[in-house]
């Protein structure tokens, strides 16, 4: 018989997602940093180098004169953030079991159920890339096909009040997109890391599940992860080298709060606060 707090995802019992209080995501933070402080210089190398690679790829486009698509790639890192931090997920699930963590630890995460990993990304991919059509076709529909040098973008495009709209409809889109990758990653893939024997379907049906049974600690972590990744981002991508690397270890955590561990059939333990 399942405990009151735990809800089975499929009629068998498990997998399993919890119930926990709305604050819930402050202690995942905790961990998190606790874990990034452990990890040290693999965490903020790991951030610097796909800090280096997004600022290659909004470069690369304003080099070119791809203006318009220097925003839809800013605000579409966040789709594929989840499946860009595994490697830290990794850092966390052994530094919880006790073992040492090197530089080559997040590169480990990719011998590890690595097809069903491969699944979950592609969905995310899939999704970032109906983000960046989408925001061209919005581009198109209000600006045709123009050309815009830099400083014209910023004016006309980014700061000008006049399109507003523009900016207000794109965000909208935007959002709902990064809703659904959060409710399809919030524990998917920390999941298929940490247990080999599922698949993306189950992950990805225990990460909703998760999200469905928990709505106030969900928003609330939504929201927070939406705060660290968009400072982030306002600080030229630098501040991401700090930000992702806490969200990802925290996401570990999120997930060994929200999923029922396996074997645990009746397990009325509560979750625990770092250092308990």
């Amino acid at each position: 018989m399942l405990d009151q707090s735990e809800i089975a995802v499929f009629p068998e019992a498990s997998p399993r997602v919890r119930r926990v209080s709305g604050d819930r995501p402050w202690i995942w933070l905790a961990s998190g940093w606790e874990d990034m402080l452990r990890a040290g210089r693999v965490s903020f190398a790991w951030g610097a180098l796909f800090v280096a690679v997004g600022a290659a790829l909004i470069g690369g486009a304003a080099l070119l004169g791809a203006y318009e698509a220097v925003l839809p790639l800013a605000a579409g890192f966040p789709l594929l953030a989840p499946v860009l931090v595994i490697g830290l997920y990794e850092v966390s699930r052994r530094i919880e079991a006790g073992e040492k963590v090197s530089f080559a630890t997040p590169l480990l995460a990719l011998r590890r159920n690595a097809s069903q990993l491969g699944v979950v990304g592609f969905v995310l991919g899939f999704v970032f890339l109906a983000w960046m059509r989408i925001a061209t076709l919005l581009f198109a529909w209000f600006f045709g096909a123009r050309g815009f040098n830099a400083g014209e973008f910023l004016s006309q495009v980014v700061l000008s009040g006049a399109n507003a709209l523009f900016l207000v409809i794109g965000s909208a889109i935007g959002a709902v997109l990064a809703l659904v990758v959060f409710a399809i990653s919030a524990v998917s893939l920390p999941m298929l890391l940490d247990r080999e024997s599922d698949n993306a379907f189950t992950a990805i049906a225990t990460s909703v599940a998760a999200v469905r049974a928990n709505p106030r600690a969900m928003l609330l972590w939504a929201f927070l992860i939406g705060c660290f990744i968009g400072s982030g981002l306002l600080l030229g991508l630098v501040g991401l080298i700090l930000t992702l690397p806490l969200v990802a270890h925290a996401t570990w955590h999120a997930y060994r709060d929200l999923v029922a561990r396996d074997g645990a059939a009746g397990d009325t333990s509560t979750p625990t606060s770092p250092g308990e």
